[in-house]
């Protein structure tokens, strides 16, 4: 397990890279290393050699979405696979006035969200063991990270992007991904923007990821058409 001294002193890097953070978010952003450091000890959902990167293997990568958008207030959000809480909950921290849905279709990971969103006092977020399908409401975005192939991700998710758009960007998804995207988008006939998440973060570790924008209204010819 990192030592909380180190989790700690990553934790500076969101201060560089975020600096209108408030004391309450630094606080939590904080809080973070530890409560992940301890629930990892218990319920293993983080590898270990992530964990030594905690910061910016997760906590960073997922604010990368905080650099292509700020979510108005009211905006309702769905992380579809959340796993052990990212990209959703460092994005609750971040935008205190939107409603996070955290799914994900493993009992021990979302207890170990449960206990994370308890600890730090999230009212914004509600995390449950479902499956993307079992769902029926309808949000504003979806996000993701790395959690499954487009086809799929679109076949279970579509329907539940509603129509009416209150952000400056069309509703639809944000996808955290990384590698070569041609062939898992070459038939996405949607309007679809990819951002090299180096061009927001100095360290090595993005220098292949991406953050990808597909619109839920668009539909042009793909991106990736071959």
């Amino acid at each position: 397990m990192p030592h909380l001294s180190t989790l700690k002193q990553d934790n500076t890097l969101l201060e560089n890279y975020f600096p209108e953070l408030s004391s309450n978010q630094e606080a939590k952003f904080s809080m973070l290393g530890e409560l992940y450091a301890y629930w990892n000890a218990q319920i293993n959902v983080i590898s270990r050699k992530d964990m030594e990167n905690f910061y910016v293997h997760h906590v960073l990568h997922s604010l990368a979405i905080a650099k292509l958008i700020r979510f108005k207030a009211g905006t309702e959000i769905l992380d579809v696979g959340t796993g052990g809480g990212f990209p959703g909950i460092p994005l609750a921290i971040f935008f205190p006035d939107v409603k996070f849905h955290l799914v994900d279709a493993t009992g021990k990971k979302i207890k170990v969200v449960q206990e994370v969103v308890a600890a730090l006092g999230l009212s914004n977020v509600i995390a449950e063991h479902k499956r993307a399908e079992e769902l029926d409401k309808q949000y504003d975005f979806i996000v993701s990270r790395a959690v499954t192939q487009w086809s799929e991700l679109n076949k279970w998710t579509a329907r539940f992007i509603r129509k009416k758009v209150k952000n400056d960007l069309p509703n639809g998804w944000l996808l955290l991904k990384g590698g070569d995207l041609t062939e898992e988008f070459k038939s996405a006939e949607r309007r679809m923007e990819e951002y090299a998440l180096k061009d927001y973060f100095k360290e090595e570790y993005f220098e292949t990821k991406k953050l990808i924008y597909v619109s839920a209204f668009d539909t042009l010819v793909p991106r990736y058409s071959v």
